[in-house]
């Protein structure tokens, strides 16, 4: 955790807190040491972005949840669009 929060300019009170809030959950090693993953410490510092803003914690937490949920339709609206019309890239492309 203390290295977690050296790479992002945080406290590990800070780090602990968006557990709490439940934005971010790390895994734990044998020795019980909390272990972030890449997404986790993105996440983390898009809060800290929010926080520092004046965002209140809890509200960044919501914000970053929704953002994420608002890619995760986008990118599979995408694939949809692409599943029903493969060839519509390859044509707008040509087209213009």
């Amino acid at each position: 955790m203390g290295r977690a929060a050296e790479i992002l300019g945080v406290t590990p009170a800070f780090l602990r807190s968006l557990g709490a809030a439940e934005l971010i959950e790390p895994q734990r090693s044998e020795g019980g040491h909390r272990r972030y993953s890449r997404y986790q410490l993105r996440l983390a510092a898009r809060a800290r972005e929010l926080v520092d803003q004046g965002t209140a914690l809890e509200s960044a937490c919501r914000i970053i949840i929704l953002e994420d949920q608002l890619a995760e339709a986008l990118r599979i609206n995408a694939e949809l669009q692409q599943a029903r019309d493969p060839g519509s890239d390859s044509t707008a492309r040509r087209s213009a």
